[in-house]
């Protein structure tokens, strides 16, 4: 488990992952994100990635389009990995966002037992992989998960920056 947010952990030997494959990752993310289009939904997108590295699931934030209070890039990506793997328990999977998922999105990925969460922004008003709350890593849970912040974080932020400036 990684100790500070924001240091990707060592590679394990024949590993289909580490920090270069994390910014792929988060680079199809982003472009999750940007297919939110005119929607109004606030533009994040999300990436279920199993073991072997292989896209599993897909999200991107629907809350406006659907009027689902649940519709965050997360849970999309989560049920559509669970859908195609036939399991709830995603085991060896990570979930990829380009923001710091709120508490609902990580206690989803806790819940759902993926080994770690990749993202590319911090958010300093809702995160909870680390900068407000940190409940992938709390000792109470039943569940541990890596997290792996700050990936191609200039890049996810400046989406969402450029989506609030324009709505003020």
């Amino acid at each position: 488990m990684t100790d500070v947010p924001d240091t990707p952990p060592a590679t394990p030997p024949g590993a289909a992952w580490g920090p270069g494959r994390y910014a792929d990752w988060v680079a199809q993310a982003l472009a999750q994100a940007r297919a939110v289009g005119e929607s109004g939904d606030v533009p994040v997108g999300a990436l279920v990635v199993d073991a072997g590295g292989r896209v599993v699931g897909r999200g991107r934030n629907v809350r406006e389009l659907a009027h689902d209070p649940t519709g965050h890039a997360e849970v999309v990506a989560l049920r559509e990995a669970g859908a195609a793997l036939r399991s709830w328990r995603l085991d060896g999977c990570s979930l990829v966002v380009t923001l710091e998922p709120c508490a609902m999105c990580a206690g989803a990925a806790v819940l759902a037992r993926v080994d770690r969460v990749v993202f590319g922004a911090w958010d300093d008003k809702a995160g909870a992989c680390g900068s407000v709350w940190d409940l992938p890593r709390d000792r109470r849970s039943l569940h541990r998960v890596e997290v792996v912040g700050g990936v191609l974080e200039e890049e996810c932020a400046a989406l969402l920056t450029t989506f609030f400036t324009d709505r003020r």
